[in-house]
């Protein structure tokens, strides 16, 4: 089984630890063992570090890939943020004299980074490392006949000259809807696929232009392809559209019943015949529904050996 450092940054473990759970249930089955990376700090967030000094932003990041590096793993997070913030700094790590300011900082805590592990995402490893046909191998349920809209979020897209680990093409994403056609649901595209959902720095300082931009992506799926789920791979999109459709429905800005959504580990634990109460069991937007046909008698597929 291979072993892969899982950097789970801020969110996550405090605003969404089913969904950690639910990367703690999948991958090994899938064949990969997340390792814990002990001491791993903040990666540093986007506002923090990488807004007033890019050597202080490095070296942070640099301490954390170490952690991997002593272990002898690549790194693989389920954050966006985190992912490109620890990718563009090991792109800035590729220049020398950049590292050897970054190592005479590490060494006064007995730390020298030496970039010999790779950054990943959970959608990166699942797609390209574990592959859709062993997906689609390790089902319980089938998910055919429902609809999903794909946020694949800006993060794992842009600025993609710097991501070793990136879709072909940023402007037409296919990893994220090719994972969930794996389950056999449909993903199809919409206008605005590639759009951001609002969230980050737009949400901490202009909740109502976030809402305006978050409202149109809403609308493009709810229009163009009417989902039954919303399935992202960026924990910050997931929030983003778990917190904020009941705030455009009570305000009367949206006249459908906000949508459910998933993260994708969550949608592959549910069509893996997981517990529901310890991979899905926090939003804000009912999902007993949706979960109840995911996980339905009738989505039975043969028994997985």
């Amino acid at each position: 089984m291979e072993k892969i450092g899982l950097y789970l940054g801020c969110n996550i473990p405090l605003k969404a630890p089913d969904v950690e759970q639910s990367f703690r249930k999948v991958f090994p089955v899938l064949g990969i063992e997340p390792v814990d990376l002990p001491g791993a700090t903040c990666c540093p967030a986007w506002g923090t570090a990488p807004s007033f000094d890019r050597d202080t932003w490095c070296a942070i990041s640099a301490r954390n890939i170490t952690i991997a590096e002593g272990l002898g793993v690549d790194i693989m997070t389920g954050c966006n943020s985190c992912f490109g913030i620890m990718s563009e700094a090991k792109h800035f790590l590729h220049d020398k004299a950049t590292t050897e300011r970054v190592n005479a900082r590490l060494a006064e805590i007995g730390r020298k980074y030496q970039g010999t592990s790779d950054i990943y995402h959970v959608m990166h490893v699942l797609h390209d490392k574990v592959g859709c046909e062993k997906i689609r191998e390790n089902l319980k349920y089938s998910l055919d006949g429902l609809t999903i809209a794909v946020q694949t979020g800006c993060h794992t897209l842009w600025p993609s000259d710097v991501y070793s680990t990136c879709e072909a093409n940023p402007f037409y994403p296919v990893m994220l809807k090719e994972l969930c056609e794996a389950t056999g649901a449909a993903a199809p595209h919409y206008s605005r696929l590639e759009s951001c959902c609002g969230m980050g720095g737009m949400r901490s300082t202009d909740a109502e232009k976030s809402l305006v931009i978050f409202r149109d992506k809403l609308m493009s799926m709810q229009e163009e392809i009417k989902p039954d789920i919303i399935v992202t791979a960026c924990s910050s999109c997931y929030m983003q559209f778990d917190m904020s459709q009941p705030i455009l429905k009570e305000r009367g800005l949206i006249d459908f019943e906000p949508i459910p959504t998933l993260y994708y580990t969550q949608l592959l634990a549910l069509a893996m015949g997981f517990d529901s109460s310890q991979v899905a069991a926090i939003s804000q937007i009912d999902r007993s529904a949706i979960i109840k046909e995911i996980q339905s008698e009738k989505r039975l597929m043969k028994e997985v050996a």
